[in-house]
């Protein structure tokens, strides 16, 4: 190809480029975040505040490709759905942007980033890492058929956190599954927000969610769910022998479960977003009180 003839072309190639980070939803990390920090969360408690650092490398590059893969996959899956809710109409596979048969293909290359990725583990996690793979398949598909599948959500994101276990010291003791069962809950509940968002158009268009299912009491579930995650985290703690920094960490999530309910009240689609876009804070919350717990009493 000629200089001229690239020249002519690479502004085609670029914005080709941008639609493809926009599938992978590269232009909104929060979805990274929500993933990340219960991973977070599970690798430094199997690492007892000092993880493996090529682990460390490893997994973090496997939260974002997962990521990736499961919104592609998404969205390649709700091709013909999005262009009627108002929130996912401009996505790139609902303007045509981009076409089906690209997004498979970037699906596909990403499960191979990822498999090459799950080499590098120990064979427990490698294991556990075909759970996560089916589960980040399945999710996108069972909207349609199953009320609650915040639930999937929650279990594709919070499988990661079984595999770091593994991954650390070759077992998944009764604290990874904790942890596990924690972002579960949480994943329902920052998912339920994101759902309302949509429950208008959903309705209309016949996809389920646990915004639907909950009705006119979804904020009263949700405040339930929250009572749930926070003696969940308390368990934690006391399972993991976490100090002082680490408790203020559930006390200050706890504050921040109040304004996102605050936040959604009306349950205007607004409120409702922002709700669901500040749930990360949560988890960088538990995190560093995490870190700073075993930075401060170390051997607890």
């Amino acid at each position: 190809m000629k200089a001229g003839t690239f020249a002519n072309y690479a502004p085609e190639i670029v914005r080709q480029l941008r639609n493809y980070g926009k599938l992978m939803r590269v232009d909104k990390p929060v979805g990274i975040w929500l993933l990340m920090w219960p991973t977070l969360w599970a690798l430094w408690l199997a690492g007892e505040g000092a993880p493996d650092q090529g682990l460390f490398v490893v997994i973090m590059l496997g939260v974002f490709v997962m990521r990736s893969a499961g919104c592609v996959l998404n969205d390649f899956a709700d091709r013909k759905i999005d262009p009627y809710v108002e929130r996912t109409r401009t996505r790139p596979l609902a303007t045509g942007a981009v076409a089906p048969f690209e997004a498979l293909v970037l699906f596909a290359a990403l499960a191979l980033i990822a498999i090459g990725l799950a080499t590098m583990l120990n064979r427990q996690a490698q294991l556990l890492a075909v759970v996560a793979g089916t589960l980040t398949v399945v999710y996108p598909f069972v909207k349609r058929y199953v009320s609650i599948p915040q639930l999937i959500l929650g279990a594709a994101f919070g499988w990661a956190c079984p595999m770091a276990f593994a991954a650390q010291t070759g077992e998944t003791p009764e604290l990874a599954w904790l942890v596990f069962g924690t972002a579960l809950v949480w994943a329902v509940i920052y998912d339920t927000f994101y759902a309302m968002v949509d429950r208008d158009d959903d309705i209309r268009i016949g996809v389920k969610s646990t915004a639907i299912l909950f009705g006119d009491a979804d904020l009263f579930v949700i405040a339930g769910l929250q009572a749930v995650m926070l003696v969940a985290l308390l368990l934690i703690g006391y399972r993991a022998g976490l100090g002082f920094w680490y408790y203020l960490s559930v006390v200050i999530a706890a504050g921040m479960m109040a304004r996102h309910l605050w936040l959604a009240r009306d349950r205007r689609p607004a409120g409702c977003f922002q709700a669901f876009l500040k749930n990360h804070y949560i988890g960088m919350a538990v995190f560093i009180g995490i870190v700073l717990s075993y930075t401060f009493n170390p051997g607890q």
